[in-house]
């Protein structure tokens, strides 16, 4: 090749990949809501876990709708248990109430569930890292339960066309073996952290009003 050209010809190139990298991928839409697998544990006691993580973006100016944390996290619970009780009563519900109680009676040898990483399952995993994996074993086990549905991070977004978007990630745990056998996230849009979080829920159990 003409020496002339080589600085042309590498010029081309870098052009054109940094025009392929520029592009938006095709695959960056959210993956869908896959709705609960209410066939799988229908007729079975499944726990239900505290959320523990909840977070907003500073710009949408919801901060004093999620405060104090705790009374939020406890909205947050009160809606999970609300969704699941009347729109799956299939399935026998353990709530984060019943299970606190549980681990109260044992203190020595039971974990708090508010006080566990369960938002550790945000993130996706085929299995729950100790020592998470052992203290659910350990508070499931008392109650002879298998499953347990883990709501593991709310976290809210701004849209760009006013309102707010909650996410909420919720699995379900095979706990005997730590297996995460269902993964997904909801999302909802709200001109609230409260409708957002509901219209997030209802996508969970499609089909209904």
């Amino acid at each position: 090749m003409d020496e002339r050209l080589i600085p042309t010809v590498v010029a081309l190139a870098l052009l054109s990949i940094t025009g392929c990298a520029g592009r938006p991928a095709e695959d960056s839409q959210p993956e869908p809501t896959t709705p609960l697998p209410t066939g799988a544990i229908a007729g079975q006691n499944v726990t239900v876990y505290p959320l523990t993580l909840m977070v907003t973006d500073e710009h949408l100016g919801w901060e004093g709708d999620v405060q104090p944390r705790r009374e939020a996290l406890t909205r947050a619970d009160s809606m999970i248990a609300v969704l699941l009780t009347e729109r799956v009563p299939e399935v026998n519900w353990i709530l984060p109430d019943q299970l606190r109680a549980v681990a109260a009676r044992a203190p020595g040898m039971l974990v708090n569930p508010d006080q566990m990483g369960t938002a550790l399952l945000r993130n996706r995993m085929d299995v729950v890292p100790d020592p998470l994996r052992n203290q659910m074993r350990n508070l499931n086990a008392v109650s002879g339960v298998r499953f347990a549905l883990v709501p593991a991070a709310l976290l809210f977004y701004r849209e760009p066309e006013g309102g707010g978007r909650a996410e909420l990630t919720v699995a379900m745990v095979e706990v005997r073996r730590g297996q995460v056998q269902w993964r997904t996230v909801a999302r909802g849009v709200g001109a609230g952290p409260w409708e957002a979080t509901w219209n997030a829920l209802k996508a969970l159990v499609p089909g209904l009003p």
